[in-house]
């Protein structure tokens, strides 16, 4: 199995990124997600209605449907707000994410990730709250469960050995999922909590993120829904 050390970084490094990116948002500026035009008369969509997320092939229909309480956040990265990625570019996009180790180190890492025989990943955010909360939704499926469940436990194994996260809440009804808080800093206002969970060959992960108070049990809350809507993804939430 791959050191623990040649995949910290990525998992630190998400809070990390996510705590800088919020940092320095202007968060003045509502985000506009399209204008009115009352004369417009769009055509129907066939990958069903934008504003809730796309439903166009079988992984993004899995990914929880943008509710009324709910909207399309931010950009993740350089895919937009809703995006599906192949099996060729998810790993592309893993083995990116090993730039600054050594070439011994990163070829190591290079090998581990072709060995999950990614599928494709779906991802979505979602902005919520009276705050400024936002949640970057992701599930990764791959050729067989035990991957799954082996990437799952050695990610929640790795939190845990790190020792500077701090547990967050249970995900009620889902004992295959777990959550971390990004370690406490006096210095500001932000929190943000990683949750990992997985039902089957596929693997969720989720990042939310916001100024205090930072809803935990409303960060849960999403994930559980979109679990739920994983077990029943006929049932549009």
């Amino acid at each position: 199995m791959l050191p623990a050390v040649l995949v910290l970084g990525a998992l630190v490094g998400g809070l990390g990124y996510t705590k800088v990116t919020v940092d320095d948002a202007d968060r003045t500026v509502p985000t506009v997600l399209w204008a009115d035009d009352n004369d417009a008369k769009p055509g129907k969509d066939p990958a069903g209605d934008v504003g809730r997320g796309r439903a166009d092939t079988e992984l993004n229909r899995l990914l929880l449907p943008v509710s009324e309480h709910y909207r399309l956040g931010p950009d993740i990265g350089e895919y937009g707000n809703d995006a599906e990625l192949s099996g060729k570019e998810a790993v592309a996009v893993m083995k990116a994410a090993g730039r600054g180790l050594t070439g011994k180190q990163r070829r190591e890492r290079d090998k581990y990730v072709e060995k999950l025989r990614l599928k494709g990943i779906a991802m979505r955010s979602y902005t919520y709250g009276t705050h400024v909360r936002v949640a970057e939704m992701s599930i990764a499926q791959m050729e067989n469960k035990k991957a799954v469940r082996d990437m799952y436990t050695f990610q929640t194994r790795l939190f845990d050995a790190v020792g500077v996260f701090r547990k967050g809440p249970s995900v009620k009804g889902f004992k295959n999922a777990a959550c971390y808080l990004m370690p406490a800093d006096s210095e500001t206002d932000l929190d943000a909590m990683h949750c990992i969970a997985y039902e089957g060959e596929l693997l969720v992960t989720m990042e939310v993120y916001g100024s205090e108070p930072f809803s935990k049990s409303e960060a849960v809350d999403l994930l559980r829904k979109q679990l739920d809507h994983i077990e029943s993804p006929g049932e549009y939430v």
